[in-house]
């Protein structure tokens, strides 16, 4: 994909996100380069040149910022989160405290400060929410209240039934009739990704950064009647192993649950998305075609821009009727990445 220096300059004055991956930023003043969404201070037109890899930086003899850390992947969870977020699915009740992050060597105000960040909750909070979570499913399997609140680690039935109202809006007794959505982010060599799961499979997959993210979140929670709230989910294991062997490029189809609320057109549209072959392109015209409503080109956009699970309901095997990249959710730089990469895999 080719830009003007015009336009990477305008992405990088504008720290724009959808151009992470296109090109990095070089600076000749002071020898740095970094990502287009660095927060730092812009220098000149003059005192910058643009290159496609990091690679490319760094034989130039350019150094990784220190601001944006162009060489990690973007919005990816440090190690010693994951370890921590590996515990709690071990183990829902699990308490974590400061002391035991300390005995870690984990610094608690750059724990709390990740959460707030990623979760818009502190590390203490994530962990009740995924103990009531945990509660929440014991309950719907016919288990004793207090017996679901004591396995999840409250130590009083009040606070417990405190603590689940705020969430689910409704004491523990009467939970039975609700219903809740599974949240956890996983790691993939395109950046961090959230996934969301409900009993019939996975109902959500998006890039933390895609700018509809939120209103994906209210709009499964209004259609299902649900909660969305982090913990785990069987399906969780299956979609992160195929996940994996995609990007090892061992996998090109998948076999994980979904469940996609949507119009009997949205449906009939997401269906002939997973028809497109790994390694293929197909235009708006081509799915429209393909659908029996070759007038319905503009629908058939509109019903892709729906989609809310990346990848494996492969809205990025569509492109303009000339060949041109056209919109992606999480990103052009990914679409294109994505599509060299099935290419170089499908031979």
């Amino acid at each position: 994909m080719q830009l003007s220096f015009d336009r990477m300059y305008q992405a990088s004055l504008e720290k724009d996100v959808a151009f992470e991956g296109v090109f990095f930023t070089a600076v000749k003043t002071t020898g740095i380069f970094c990502r287009p969404s660095c927060r730092a201070r812009k220098p000149k037109p003059e005192n910058i040149e643009f290159f496609a890899t990091t690679k490319e930086c760094i034989l130039k003899g350019y150094r990784p910022c220190k601001v944006c850390h162009p060489l990690e992947q973007l919005n990816q969870t440090p190690e010693d989160i994951r370890q921590l977020l590996q515990a709690l699915t071990d183990d829902p009740g699990l308490k974590i405290k400061d002391a035991d992050l300390l005995r870690r060597g984990i610094e608690p105000h750059q724990v709390r400060r990740w959460f707030l960040k990623n979760h818009g909750i502190t590390f203490h909070a994530y962990q009740r929410m995924f103990r009531i979570n945990s509660a929440f499913k014991k309950i719907q399997q016919g288990e004793s209240v207090s017996g679901a609140a004591f396995e999840a680690g409250f130590e009083s039935l009040s606070g417990f039934g405190d603590s689940f109202k705020n969430i689910f809006g409704v004491s523990p007794k009467k939970s039975r009739q609700q219903r809740v959505i599974d949240l956890k982010r996983l790691e993939t060599p395109l950046g961090t990704m959230y996934a969301c799961a409900v009993e019939e499979g996975v109902c959500l997959l998006e890039f933390t950064d895609r700018k509809m993210l939120e209103t994906a979140f209210r709009y499964l929670s209004r259609v299902l009647n649900a909660t969305i709230v982090q913990g785990d989910n069987p399906h969780f294991l299956t979609l992160e192993a195929q996940l994996k062997a995609y990007f090892d490029g061992q996998r090109q189809t998948f076999t994980v649950p979904l469940y996609m609320p949507g119009s009997d057109f949205q449906q009939s549209v997401w269906q002939v998305l997973q028809d497109v072959p790994y390694g293929a392109t197909r235009s708006y015209k081509d799915q429209a075609v393909a659908l029996g409503k070759p007038d319905a080109v503009r629908a058939v956009a509109n019903a892709n821009g729906m989609n809310k699970i990346a990848i494996l309901v492969p809205c990025h095997r569509i492109i303009g009727a000339d060949g041109a990249m056209t919109g992606y959710g999480g990103g052009i730089w990914r679409k294109q990445w994505l599509l060299d990469f099935e290419k170089n895999n499908s031979r």
